[in-house]
C-alpha cells in the first residue's frame, strides 16, 4: 500500500480540480455557442436570400398596367351579332377569328402569316391556288407549304396581336398595386399632362386601368410573338419538357449503369482510380465547356444523327433539341454517377452476402437485393442533377437554342427553345413589359421544376425498399 499510494497520488495531480472543470466546461460552451449562432446566422441568410428571390420573382409577375387597345376586343365580338358581356374574344369560332383577321389586315399581311403557317388545309385564305402552287414547287418553300394548320389559339394571338393592338404604356408591381393603386393612375395621368409626347396616339380617356397576372393561362399556351402584350411561352416550356426527358433517358442509365459497375463488379486499378478521380473532376466544370463539348460532337461530328438525316428527315443542320438534350445528358451525368455511387455505398454488406449465401449470382443480388434498396438515393442524385439542368443557359445557347421561334417542337429533331433561353432573352430587352414576362416566366421554371422534382420524390417514396 505504500508503493502505491504515490503513484495514486501522482496520478490524481493530472486531473482538473472543480474551478479548473467549470472554467473548461464554460470555454467549451461558449465555443459550441458561437457554432450555433454561425450555423443559425448562415440558414437565416439563406431562407432570406430564398425570400428575397421569390418576393421579387411574384412582385413582377402581377399587378396593375395602363393598357391602350387599337380596337376594342367588345367591338369585335359584338361585330358577329353577340353579347359582348357574355361572350368574350377566345369564345369566337375558328371560322370567325380567321374572318375578324382577314377583314382587318392587309393582303400582303395576310398571305405572309399564311405562307408561314396555313389557316386551313382544305382551303387558302389570302393566296389564290394558282400562286400558291407556284411556290410550293419552287427551290425553297415556304413553311405554310408543309406545315399543319394553325389552331384556334394561335389565330387568337394573332387577332390579339394585329386587330386589337394591346399597347401596355405603364405597369407597377404587386405590392404597389395592392397598396396604393390609386396613385398609380394619378401617376400615368401626370405623365400624360406632362410628357403628351411620349403619347401622341393617345389620349388618357382612352387608358383602361386593369389588373393584370402575367403569369396566366393564356401566357402559358401562346406562342413566342415580337409584341409583349401577347407574347407567350407556350414553345419554351415543350422544348423544356423534351430537353427534361432525352436528359433522363440518357444520363439515367448510362449514369446509373456507370456506378453500378465501379462499386459492384470493377475491382481496384490504377485505371479505375483514374476513371473515378476524372469523374469527380468532371462534376465541377463549367457547363459553357459541356456546350462546347456538344457544339463539336453533336451538332458538327454526329450532324447527320442529330439532325435526323439517316432517317430520311431533311434538316439544315445538328442544332437540334436532340442536341441539346445529349449535352445536357453529359452536363448531368457526373452528378448522376456519383450520387448513385453513395446510395449503393450505403446498402448494408449483410445484403449482399446473403443473397450470395442463397446462391445467388453477383448480378442477381445486385438486381434483386442492392438496387431496390439504393433507389431513393440513386432519385435524390436525379433530382439534383435535373434541377442543375433545366436551368443552365449557356450549353443551350453553344448548341443552337432558338432566340426567337413561334413552332413548337414535334419530335427529337425539331428547333427548339427553352424556358432559359427565354428568360435571357427578355431580361436584356429595354422595355419594362419584357422585365414582367420574364419575371413570370421564372416563375413558371420554378413551378416546373417543383412538380418534376415533387414527381420525383413521389417515386423514390413509393419504390424504396428499407431493409428490415
Amino acid at each position: 500500500m505504500s508503493v502505491e499510494a504515490p503513484e495514486r497520488l501522482e496520478i490524481q495531480e493530472h486531473f482538473p480540480t472543480d474551478a479548473e472543470y467549470d472554467k473548461l466546461l464554460g470555454k467549451k460552451n461558449r465555443k459550441g455557442l458561437i457554432a450555433k449562432m454561425f450555423f443559425m446566422a448562415a440558414l437565416a441568410t439563406a431562407v432570406l436570400a430564398l425570400a428575397a428571390l421569390l418576393y421579387t420573382i411574384v412582385n413582377e409577375s402581377f399587378g396593375l398596367v395602363a393598357q391602350v387597345n387599337q380596337n376594342e376586343p367588345e367591338d369585335i365580338v359584338a361585330s358577329f351579332g353577340y353579347d359582348p358581356s357574355t361572350t368574350a374574344l377566345a369564345d369566337l369560332s375558328y371560322d370567325e377569328l380567321v374572318e375578324s383577321l382577314g377583314g382587318g389586315i392587309s393582303t400582303n399581311v395576310g398571305r405572309r402569316l399564311e405562307r408561314e403557317q396555313r389557316f386551313y388545309a382544305d382551303k387558302l385564305v389570302f393566296e389564290s391556288d394558282e400562286l400558291w402552287a407556284e411556290i410550293c414547287s419552287s427551290d425553297e418553300p415556304p413553311a405554310g407549304c408543309d406545315s399543319s394548320p394553325r389552331d384556334h389559339a394561335g389565330v387568337l394571338q394573332l387577332v390579339n396581336e394585329r386587330i386589337v393592338q394591346p399597347d401596355i404604356i405603364a405597369a407597377a408591381n404587386l405590392v404597389p398595386s395592392l397598396l396604393d393603386p390609386q396613385a398609380f393612375e394619378e401617376d400615368v395621368e401626370v405623365t400624360f399632362a406632362n410628357t403628351p409626347e411620349r403619347f401622341p396616339d393617345y389620349t388618357f380617356d382612352q387608358v383602361q386601368f386593369q389588373w393584370r397576372a402575367w403569369l396566366n393561362p393564356t401566357f402559358l399556351v401562346t406562342p413566342q410573338s415580337t409584341a409583349p402584350e401577347t407574347t407567350g411561352i407556350r414553345t419554351a416550356i415543350l422544348g423544356t419538357l423534351w430537353l427534361v426527358i432525352i436528359t433522363i433517358t440518357f444520363a439515367v442509365p448510362v449514369g446509373v449503369g456507370a456506378a453500378i459497375y465501379l462499386e459492384e463488379f470493377a475491382r481496384p486499378s490504377r485505371f479505375n482510380d483514374f476513371v473515378q478521380t476524372n469523374i469527380n473532376n468532371l462534376a465541377g466544370v463549367p457547363s459553357i465547356i459541356y456546350g462546347m463539348l456538344g457544339l463539336a460532337i453533336f451538332v458538327r461530328a454526329l450532324e447527320a444523327l442529330t439532325s435526323g438525316a439517316i432517317f430520311g428527315i431533311e434538316q439544315a443542320n445538328g442544332r437540334t433539341v436532340l442536341s441539346a438534350g445529349l449535352t445536357m445528358g453529359l452536363l448531368t451525368l457526373p452528378v448522376v454517377i456519383i450520387s448513385s455511387q453513395e446510395a449503393l455505398r450505403a446498402v448494408p454488406n449483410s445484403l449482399r452476402q446473403a443473397g450470395l449465401g442463397v446462391g445467388a449470382t453477383k448480378w442477381q443480388t445486385v438486381r434483386s437485393q442492392v438496387l431496390p434498396v439504393a433507389i431513393p438515393g440513386i432519385l435524390t442524385g436525379v433530382i439534383l442533377a435535373l434541377a442543375r439542368a433545366i436551368g443552365e443557359t449557356a450549353p443551350l445557347i453553344l448548341v443552337g437554342a432558338a432566340s426567337f421561334i413561334t413552332a413548337d417542337p414535334t419530335g427529337p429533331f425539331s428547333k427548339f427553345t427553352a424556358l432559359p433561353i427565354q428568360i435571357f432573352q427578355w431580361t436584356a430587352l429595354p422595355q419594362f413589359e419584357w422585365q414582367h414576362l420574364a419575371a413570370a416566366a421564372s416563375l413558371t421554371l420554378l413551378i416546373l421544376l417543383l412538380i418534376l422534382n415533387a414527381g420525383a420524390v413521389i417515386l423514390r417514396n413509393r419504390y424504396s425498399r428499407r431493409p428490415q
